[in-house]
Protein backbone atom coordinates (compact mmCIF):
# COMPACT_ATOMS: atom_id res chain seq x y z
CA UNK A 1 0.00 0.00 0.00
CA UNK A 2 2.80 2.41 0.93
CA UNK A 3 4.61 1.57 -2.32
CA UNK A 4 1.45 2.17 -4.36
CA UNK A 5 0.89 5.52 -2.63
CA UNK A 6 4.47 6.57 -3.31
CA UNK A 7 4.20 5.57 -6.97
CA UNK A 8 0.93 7.49 -7.33
CA UNK A 9 2.45 10.61 -5.80
CA UNK A 10 5.41 10.36 -8.16
CA UNK A 11 3.06 10.09 -11.14
CA UNK A 12 1.01 13.11 -10.10
CA UNK A 13 4.15 15.11 -9.30
CA UNK A 14 5.61 14.52 -12.76
CA UNK A 15 2.27 15.33 -14.40
CA UNK A 16 2.03 18.63 -12.53
CA UNK A 17 5.68 19.42 -13.17
CA UNK A 18 5.27 19.15 -16.94
CA UNK A 19 2.07 21.21 -16.72
CA UNK A 20 3.81 24.00 -14.80
CA UNK A 21 6.80 23.95 -17.15
CA UNK A 22 4.40 24.94 -19.92
CA UNK A 23 2.92 27.73 -17.81
CA UNK A 24 6.34 29.02 -16.88
CA UNK A 25 7.52 29.17 -20.47
CA UNK A 26 5.00 31.84 -21.48
CA UNK A 27 5.03 34.13 -18.42
CA UNK A 28 8.07 36.26 -19.41
CA UNK A 29 6.59 37.07 -22.84
CA UNK A 30 2.81 37.11 -22.32
CA UNK A 31 2.50 40.86 -21.49
CA UNK A 32 4.68 41.81 -24.45
CA UNK A 33 2.71 39.58 -26.83
CA UNK A 34 -0.53 41.23 -25.73
CA UNK A 35 1.00 44.68 -26.23
CA UNK A 36 2.12 43.73 -29.76
CA UNK A 37 -1.17 42.06 -30.72
CA UNK A 38 -3.29 44.89 -29.30
CA UNK A 39 -1.10 47.45 -31.08
CA UNK A 40 -1.06 49.68 -27.99
CA UNK A 41 1.47 50.88 -25.47
CA UNK A 42 2.42 49.32 -22.13
CA UNK A 43 -0.42 50.93 -20.17
CA UNK A 44 -3.05 49.85 -22.73
CA UNK A 45 -1.54 46.36 -22.86
CA UNK A 46 -1.77 46.15 -19.07
CA UNK A 47 -5.55 46.61 -19.22
CA UNK A 48 -5.93 43.90 -21.87
CA UNK A 49 -3.67 41.64 -19.82
CA UNK A 50 -5.86 42.06 -16.76
CA UNK A 51 -9.03 41.30 -18.73
CA UNK A 52 -7.42 38.24 -20.30
CA UNK A 53 -6.49 36.81 -16.91
CA UNK A 54 -9.94 37.69 -15.58
CA UNK A 55 -11.64 35.72 -18.36
CA UNK A 56 -9.70 32.65 -17.30
CA UNK A 57 -10.70 33.21 -13.67
CA UNK A 58 -14.38 33.58 -14.59
CA UNK A 59 -14.40 30.28 -16.48
CA UNK A 60 -12.59 28.55 -13.62
CA UNK A 61 -15.15 29.89 -11.14
CA UNK A 62 -18.04 28.57 -13.20
CA UNK A 63 -16.60 25.20 -14.22
CA UNK A 64 -14.16 24.08 -11.47
CA UNK A 65 -17.05 22.72 -9.32
CA UNK A 66 -18.40 20.84 -12.34
CA UNK A 67 -15.05 19.18 -12.98
CA UNK A 68 -14.53 18.52 -9.28
CA UNK A 69 -17.91 16.77 -9.08
CA UNK A 70 -17.17 14.84 -12.27
CA UNK A 71 -13.90 13.64 -10.73
CA UNK A 72 -15.84 12.46 -7.64
CA UNK A 73 -18.12 10.47 -9.95
CA UNK A 74 -15.89 9.19 -12.76
CA UNK A 75 -12.43 9.38 -11.18
CA UNK A 76 -9.54 11.81 -11.19
CA UNK A 77 -7.67 10.41 -14.19
CA UNK A 78 -10.07 11.23 -17.07
CA UNK A 79 -10.75 14.74 -15.80
CA UNK A 80 -7.04 15.45 -15.40
CA UNK A 81 -6.22 14.14 -18.87
CA UNK A 82 -8.94 16.31 -20.45
CA UNK A 83 -7.54 19.36 -18.67
CA UNK A 84 -4.03 18.68 -19.94
CA UNK A 85 -5.18 18.13 -23.53
CA UNK A 86 -7.17 21.37 -23.75
CA UNK A 87 -4.26 23.25 -22.21
CA UNK A 88 -2.22 22.16 -25.24
CA UNK A 89 -5.01 23.46 -27.49
CA UNK A 90 -4.97 26.79 -25.65
CA UNK A 91 -1.23 27.32 -26.13
CA UNK A 92 -1.56 26.44 -29.82
CA UNK A 93 -4.29 29.03 -30.28
CA UNK A 94 -2.21 31.70 -28.52
CA UNK A 95 0.89 30.80 -30.52
CA UNK A 96 -1.04 31.53 -33.72
CA UNK A 97 -3.17 34.43 -32.43
CA UNK A 98 -3.09 37.56 -34.56
CA UNK A 99 -5.74 39.46 -32.60
CA UNK A 100 -6.66 39.96 -28.96
CA UNK A 101 -9.91 38.10 -29.65
CA UNK A 102 -8.08 34.85 -30.39
CA UNK A 103 -6.09 35.20 -27.18
CA UNK A 104 -9.40 35.38 -25.32
CA UNK A 105 -10.67 32.26 -27.13
CA UNK A 106 -7.67 30.30 -25.91
CA UNK A 107 -7.88 31.51 -22.31
CA UNK A 108 -11.63 30.91 -22.08
CA UNK A 109 -11.25 27.37 -23.40
CA UNK A 110 -8.52 26.42 -20.96
CA UNK A 111 -10.40 28.16 -18.14
CA UNK A 112 -13.37 25.88 -18.77
CA UNK A 113 -11.31 22.68 -18.84
CA UNK A 114 -8.31 23.69 -16.72
CA UNK A 115 -8.76 21.52 -13.64
CA UNK A 116 -5.28 20.08 -13.36
CA UNK A 117 -4.49 21.52 -9.93
CA UNK A 118 -8.02 20.97 -8.61
CA UNK A 119 -8.01 17.33 -9.61
CA UNK A 120 -4.41 16.86 -8.50
CA UNK A 121 -5.31 18.15 -5.03
CA UNK A 122 -8.17 15.65 -4.79
CA UNK A 123 -5.81 12.96 -6.09
CA UNK A 124 -3.26 13.69 -3.37
CA UNK A 125 -5.99 13.65 -0.71
CA UNK A 126 -7.09 10.23 -2.02
CA UNK A 127 -3.69 8.63 -1.55
CA UNK A 128 -2.42 10.48 1.55
CA UNK A 129 -3.09 9.57 5.20
CA UNK A 130 -4.22 12.61 7.26
CA UNK A 131 -0.89 13.06 9.02
CA UNK A 132 0.97 13.25 5.68
CA UNK A 133 -1.39 15.55 3.79
CA UNK A 134 0.34 18.85 4.53
CA UNK A 135 3.66 17.42 3.40
CA UNK A 136 2.14 15.75 0.32
CA UNK A 137 0.17 18.84 -0.68
CA UNK A 138 3.56 20.50 -0.67
CA UNK A 139 4.37 18.38 -3.73
CA UNK A 140 2.08 20.66 -5.72
CA UNK A 141 4.16 23.63 -4.63
CA UNK A 142 7.38 21.72 -5.32
CA UNK A 143 6.25 20.89 -8.86
CA UNK A 144 5.25 24.52 -9.24
CA UNK A 145 8.67 25.57 -7.99
CA UNK A 146 10.71 23.32 -10.25
CA UNK A 147 8.55 24.28 -13.22
CA UNK A 148 9.17 27.93 -12.46
CA UNK A 149 12.91 27.41 -12.20
CA UNK A 150 13.19 25.87 -15.65
CA UNK A 151 10.10 27.27 -17.41
CA UNK A 152 10.61 31.05 -17.11
CA UNK A 153 14.35 30.73 -17.66
CA UNK A 154 13.84 28.80 -20.91
CA UNK A 155 10.85 30.97 -21.81
CA UNK A 156 12.95 34.10 -21.38
CA UNK A 157 15.62 32.72 -23.72
CA UNK A 158 13.06 31.57 -26.31
CA UNK A 159 11.22 34.88 -25.98
CA UNK A 160 14.38 36.76 -26.92
CA UNK A 161 14.34 34.82 -30.20
CA UNK A 162 10.61 34.98 -30.92
CA UNK A 163 7.51 35.97 -28.94
CA UNK A 164 5.69 32.94 -30.31
CA UNK A 165 8.35 30.31 -29.56
CA UNK A 166 7.51 29.88 -25.82
CA UNK A 167 3.84 29.19 -26.67
CA UNK A 168 4.76 26.48 -29.16
CA UNK A 169 7.07 24.97 -26.57
CA UNK A 170 4.32 25.02 -23.95
CA UNK A 171 1.85 23.39 -26.37
CA UNK A 172 4.29 20.56 -27.10
CA UNK A 173 4.94 19.99 -23.38
CA UNK A 174 1.21 19.88 -22.61
CA UNK A 175 0.59 17.37 -25.39
CA UNK A 176 3.47 15.18 -24.16
CA UNK A 177 2.01 15.45 -20.65
CA UNK A 178 -1.34 14.17 -21.92
CA UNK A 179 0.36 11.19 -23.55
CA UNK A 180 2.35 10.53 -20.37
CA UNK A 181 -0.85 10.53 -18.33
CA UNK A 182 -2.53 8.10 -20.71
CA UNK A 183 0.34 5.68 -20.30
CA UNK A 184 1.44 6.08 -16.69
CA UNK A 185 -1.12 7.83 -14.47
CA UNK A 186 -3.20 5.41 -12.36
CA UNK A 187 -6.67 6.15 -11.01
CA UNK A 188 -6.76 7.12 -7.32
CA UNK A 189 -10.48 7.10 -6.49
CA UNK A 190 -11.91 3.66 -5.74
CA UNK A 191 -15.39 2.72 -6.98
CA UNK A 192 -16.89 2.59 -3.48
CA UNK A 193 -15.83 6.19 -2.76
CA UNK A 194 -17.55 7.71 -5.79
CA UNK A 195 -20.74 9.75 -5.67
CA UNK A 196 -23.33 10.95 -8.13
CA UNK A 197 -23.11 14.35 -9.79
CA UNK A 198 -25.86 16.69 -8.62
CA UNK A 199 -26.75 20.29 -9.45
CA UNK A 200 -26.08 21.21 -5.83
CA UNK A 201 -22.43 20.12 -6.03
CA UNK A 202 -21.76 21.04 -9.66
CA UNK A 203 -22.76 24.72 -9.67
CA UNK A 204 -20.38 27.31 -8.19
CA UNK A 205 -22.74 28.62 -5.51
CA UNK A 206 -23.77 25.12 -4.45
CA UNK A 207 -20.13 24.03 -4.36
CA UNK A 208 -19.22 26.97 -2.14
CA UNK A 209 -21.86 25.82 0.34
CA UNK A 210 -19.80 22.74 1.11
CA UNK A 211 -17.42 25.05 2.98
CA UNK A 212 -20.21 26.51 5.13
CA UNK A 213 -20.73 23.13 6.82
CA UNK A 214 -17.99 24.08 9.28
CA UNK A 215 -17.82 27.61 10.66
CA UNK A 216 -14.04 27.70 10.81
CA UNK A 217 -13.73 26.49 7.20
CA UNK A 218 -15.99 29.34 6.11
CA UNK A 219 -13.79 31.88 7.91
CA UNK A 220 -10.66 30.28 6.46
CA UNK A 221 -12.22 30.35 2.99
CA UNK A 222 -12.59 34.10 3.39
CA UNK A 223 -8.92 34.35 4.34
CA UNK A 224 -7.94 32.26 1.31
CA UNK A 225 -10.07 34.41 -0.99
CA UNK A 226 -8.58 37.72 0.16
CA UNK A 227 -5.04 36.32 0.09
CA UNK A 228 -5.68 34.97 -3.40
CA UNK A 229 -6.89 38.41 -4.49
CA UNK A 230 -3.53 39.81 -3.41
CA UNK A 231 -1.66 37.09 -5.27
CA UNK A 232 -3.63 37.75 -8.43
CA UNK A 233 -2.61 41.40 -8.31
CA UNK A 234 1.03 40.33 -7.98
CA UNK A 235 0.89 37.80 -10.81
CA UNK A 236 -0.81 40.24 -13.17
CA UNK A 237 1.73 43.02 -12.67
CA UNK A 238 5.06 41.38 -11.81
CA UNK A 239 6.53 41.47 -15.32
CA UNK A 240 4.90 44.84 -16.03
CA UNK A 241 6.29 46.30 -12.80
CA UNK A 242 9.84 45.00 -13.13
CA UNK A 243 10.04 45.92 -16.81
CA UNK A 244 8.86 49.45 -16.08
CA UNK A 245 10.75 50.20 -12.87
CA UNK A 246 14.00 48.26 -13.30
CA UNK A 247 14.03 47.77 -17.11
CA UNK A 248 14.27 44.02 -16.73
CA UNK A 249 14.30 42.01 -19.96
CA UNK A 250 12.32 38.79 -20.54
CA UNK A 251 15.49 36.92 -19.61
CA UNK A 252 15.84 38.90 -16.36
CA UNK A 253 12.24 38.16 -15.44
CA UNK A 254 12.69 34.54 -16.35
CA UNK A 255 15.67 34.19 -14.03
CA UNK A 256 13.98 35.93 -11.09
CA UNK A 257 10.83 33.85 -11.53
CA UNK A 258 13.11 30.82 -11.52
CA UNK A 259 14.45 32.03 -8.16
CA UNK A 260 10.89 32.12 -6.85
CA UNK A 261 10.49 28.57 -8.07
CA UNK A 262 13.66 27.49 -6.27
CA UNK A 263 12.39 29.06 -3.05
CA UNK A 264 9.07 27.31 -3.52
CA UNK A 265 10.80 23.94 -3.81
CA UNK A 266 12.89 24.49 -0.71
CA UNK A 267 9.90 25.52 1.38
CA UNK A 268 7.16 23.23 0.10
CA UNK A 269 9.09 20.03 -0.51
CA UNK A 270 10.98 19.97 2.78
CA UNK A 271 10.36 22.89 5.10
CA UNK A 272 6.58 22.41 5.33
CA UNK A 273 6.86 19.03 7.02
CA UNK A 274 9.49 20.33 9.45
CA UNK A 275 7.46 23.41 10.37
CA UNK A 276 4.25 21.44 10.91
CA UNK A 277 6.07 19.01 13.19
CA UNK A 278 7.72 21.80 15.19
CA UNK A 279 5.03 24.49 15.19
CA UNK A 280 1.80 22.69 14.36
CA UNK A 281 -0.45 23.43 11.42
CA UNK A 282 -2.09 26.56 12.78
CA UNK A 283 1.12 28.38 13.66
CA UNK A 284 2.63 27.42 10.32
CA UNK A 285 -0.35 29.01 8.55
CA UNK A 286 0.03 32.27 10.47
CA UNK A 287 3.78 32.46 9.93
CA UNK A 288 3.13 31.98 6.21
CA UNK A 289 0.73 34.93 6.16
CA UNK A 290 3.23 37.08 8.04
CA UNK A 291 6.02 36.50 5.52
CA UNK A 292 3.56 37.06 2.68
CA UNK A 293 2.77 40.49 4.14
CA UNK A 294 6.45 41.39 4.58
CA UNK A 295 7.24 40.28 1.02
CA UNK A 296 4.57 42.47 -0.54
CA UNK A 297 5.74 45.50 1.43
CA UNK A 298 9.31 44.87 0.30
CA UNK A 299 8.30 44.61 -3.36
CA UNK A 300 6.29 47.84 -3.13
CA UNK A 301 9.15 49.81 -1.57
CA UNK A 302 12.04 48.34 -3.58
CA UNK A 303 14.04 51.10 -5.26
CA UNK A 304 16.59 48.83 -6.97
CA UNK A 305 16.46 45.44 -8.62
CA UNK A 306 18.70 43.72 -6.08
CA UNK A 307 16.22 44.60 -3.32
CA UNK A 308 13.54 42.67 -5.24
CA UNK A 309 15.80 39.63 -5.23
CA UNK A 310 16.39 39.86 -1.47
CA UNK A 311 12.65 40.22 -0.84
CA UNK A 312 11.94 37.19 -3.01
CA UNK A 313 13.97 35.09 -0.56
CA UNK A 314 11.97 36.45 2.37
CA UNK A 315 8.61 36.17 0.60
CA UNK A 316 9.19 32.53 -0.37
CA UNK A 317 8.82 31.53 3.30
CA UNK A 318 5.12 32.34 2.92
CA UNK A 319 4.73 29.26 0.70
CA UNK A 320 4.54 27.08 3.81
CA UNK A 321 1.03 28.37 4.54
CA UNK A 322 -0.79 27.18 1.41
CA UNK A 323 -0.36 23.38 1.59
CA UNK A 324 -0.85 23.46 5.37
CA UNK A 325 -4.18 25.28 5.02
CA UNK A 326 -5.24 22.89 2.27
CA UNK A 327 -4.36 19.90 4.44
CA UNK A 328 -6.24 21.25 7.45
CA UNK A 329 -9.42 21.79 5.44
CA UNK A 330 -9.26 18.47 3.57
CA UNK A 331 -9.28 16.54 6.85
CA UNK A 332 -12.85 17.69 7.54
CA UNK A 333 -14.24 15.93 4.44
CA UNK A 334 -14.65 12.31 3.38
CA UNK A 335 -13.02 10.49 0.44
CA UNK A 336 -16.13 10.98 -1.73
CA UNK A 337 -16.05 14.76 -1.17
CA UNK A 338 -12.41 15.59 -1.92
CA UNK A 339 -13.16 16.55 -5.51
CA UNK A 340 -16.04 18.71 -4.29
CA UNK A 341 -14.09 20.59 -1.62
CA UNK A 342 -11.01 21.03 -3.84
CA UNK A 343 -13.27 22.23 -6.66
CA UNK A 344 -14.92 24.67 -4.26
CA UNK A 345 -11.53 26.03 -3.15
CA UNK A 346 -10.42 26.37 -6.76
CA UNK A 347 -13.69 28.05 -7.66
CA UNK A 348 -13.27 30.48 -4.79
CA UNK A 349 -9.75 31.39 -5.83
CA UNK A 350 -10.85 31.62 -9.46
CA UNK A 351 -13.51 34.12 -8.41
CA UNK A 352 -10.71 36.36 -7.16
CA UNK A 353 -8.99 35.71 -10.49
CA UNK A 354 -11.81 37.65 -12.14
CA UNK A 355 -11.32 40.75 -10.02
CA UNK A 356 -7.65 40.53 -9.03
CA UNK A 357 -5.97 40.82 -12.45
CA UNK A 358 -8.22 43.71 -13.48
CA UNK A 359 -7.61 45.44 -10.15
CA UNK A 360 -3.84 44.91 -10.17
CA UNK A 361 -3.24 45.67 -13.84
CA UNK A 362 -5.56 48.68 -13.73
CA UNK A 363 -3.76 50.05 -10.67
CA UNK A 364 -0.44 49.67 -12.45
CA UNK A 365 -1.78 51.16 -15.68
CA UNK A 366 -3.35 54.14 -13.94
CA UNK A 367 -0.46 54.98 -11.62
CA UNK A 368 2.04 54.83 -14.50
CA UNK A 369 -0.08 56.96 -16.84
CA UNK A 370 0.20 60.71 -17.41
CA UNK A 371 -3.22 61.29 -15.80
CA UNK A 372 -2.17 59.80 -12.43
CA UNK A 373 -1.88 62.28 -9.50
CA UNK A 374 1.44 60.64 -8.60
CA UNK A 375 3.75 58.08 -10.12
CA UNK A 376 3.35 54.87 -8.11
CA UNK A 377 4.22 51.76 -10.16
CA UNK A 378 4.10 49.61 -7.01
CA UNK A 379 0.44 50.48 -6.34
CA UNK A 380 -0.73 46.88 -6.81
CA UNK A 381 1.82 45.64 -4.24
CA UNK A 382 0.68 48.20 -1.67
CA UNK A 383 -2.87 47.03 -2.27
CA UNK A 384 -1.74 43.41 -1.94
CA UNK A 385 -0.07 44.06 1.42
CA UNK A 386 -3.28 45.55 2.77
CA UNK A 387 -5.30 42.57 1.53
CA UNK A 388 -2.90 40.09 3.13
CA UNK A 389 -3.24 41.93 6.44
CA UNK A 390 -7.02 41.43 6.23
CA UNK A 391 -6.45 37.79 5.26
CA UNK A 392 -4.40 37.29 8.42
CA UNK A 393 -7.17 38.69 10.61
CA UNK A 394 -9.67 36.25 9.09
CA UNK A 395 -7.24 33.34 9.50
CA UNK A 396 -6.89 34.11 13.20
CA UNK A 397 -10.69 34.19 13.48
CA UNK A 398 -10.94 30.84 11.70
CA UNK A 399 -8.37 29.15 13.90
CA UNK A 400 -10.11 30.42 17.02
CA UNK A 401 -13.38 28.93 15.80
CA UNK A 402 -11.73 25.63 14.90
CA UNK A 403 -11.06 24.23 18.38
CA UNK A 404 -11.98 26.97 20.77
CA UNK A 405 -8.30 27.79 21.27
CA UNK A 406 -7.19 31.39 20.90
CA UNK A 407 -4.02 31.79 18.83
CA UNK A 408 -2.47 35.04 19.94
CA UNK A 409 -0.74 37.11 17.30
CA UNK A 410 1.59 39.82 18.50
CA UNK A 411 3.64 42.19 16.44
CA UNK A 412 5.68 44.35 18.73
CA UNK A 413 9.20 45.74 18.43
CA UNK A 414 9.66 43.63 15.31
CA UNK A 415 8.77 40.39 17.08
CA UNK A 416 6.19 37.96 15.72
CA UNK A 417 4.81 35.15 17.88
CA UNK A 418 1.92 32.77 17.78
CA UNK A 419 0.81 31.06 20.96
CA UNK A 420 -1.91 28.48 21.26
CA UNK A 421 -2.72 26.13 24.07
CA UNK A 422 -3.76 23.42 21.62
CA UNK A 423 -0.38 22.96 19.99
Amino acid sequence: MVRNRTASLIFIFITLLIDVLGMGLVIPVMPKLITVVSKGGLSAGAHWYGLLLASYGLMQFLFAPVLGSLSDRYGRRPVLLAALFFTAVDYTIMARASTVGWLFVGRILTGITGASFTTASAYIADVSPPEKRAQNFGLIGAAFGIGFIVGPAVGGVLGSLSLRAPFWGAAILSLLNTLYGLLALPESLSAENRRAVTFHTANPLGALRIMSRYRWVLWMAGSIAIGSLAMQSLQSTWVLYTSYRFHWTPRDNGMTLALIGLGSIAVQSGLVGFLVRRLGERRTILWGIFFNFVGFLGFAMASQGWIMIVMILVWCLSFAGGPTTQSLISKEYGPDEQGGIQGALTSLQSLTGIVGPILGASAFGYFTSQSAPLLLPGASFWLGAFLIFLSGLLAIRALRAMRGDVPALSLAAGEYSVCSSGE
